[in-house]
């Protein structure tokens, strides 16, 4: 699992919270990186049927249903991610023994921690996210609100 998943997830909350499209442009300010890698990772996601995009003035992306309609898990299989942890054996096939019993061991363990992740991951829609920002948002004091607006740290509206 690289930072996709995370970049992808705080675009779409943001996205279910605006009005109208989002262009990549302003996709790529948002997350520090070029326009470019947005198309083609939001390509997984509207090849998925999470978001659509629209050419021309006026458009840009916009999600296909309610932040409550998507799940992290959805959203990691849209990006084509394919394992959870880039841990594993130094040799696939070892001759030694006891590097093979090792490999074996960590295997089980690491299975046993994806499928339990996978779980996780489909139990968590995005709107259950955005509520906990809300949650943390209404902890912050006045003062601390306006900094992080300054900062650029809160979304718009």
């Amino acid at each position: 699992m690289d930072a996709r998943l995370s970049r992808m997830l705080h675009l779409l909350i943001h996205m279910g919270r605006m009005e109208g499209p989002l262009t990549s442009e302003a996709a790529a300010t948002m997350l520090g990186t070029n326009p470019v890698v947005i198309r083609r990772t939001m390509a997984g996601l509207r090849d998925a049927g999470y978001v659509r995009s629209v050419k021309g003035h006026g458009g840009g992306w916009s999600l296909t249903r309610g932040l409550d309609g998507i799940t992290m898990l959805d959203v990691h299989r849209a990006l084509g991610e394919n394992r959870i942890f880039a841990l594993g054996p130094a040799d696939p096939d070892p001759v030694c023994l006891v590097e093979r019993a090792v490999n074996g061991s960590l295997e089980d363990a690491l299975q046993e921690a994806e499928a339990l992740l996978l779980r996780r991951l489909a139990d968590v829609t995005l709107a259950d996210i955005a509520a906990d920002f809300d949650r943390r948002f209404a902890a912050l004091s006045p003062e601390d609100r306006t900094a992080r607006a300054h900062a650029g740290q809160l979304p718009p509206g």
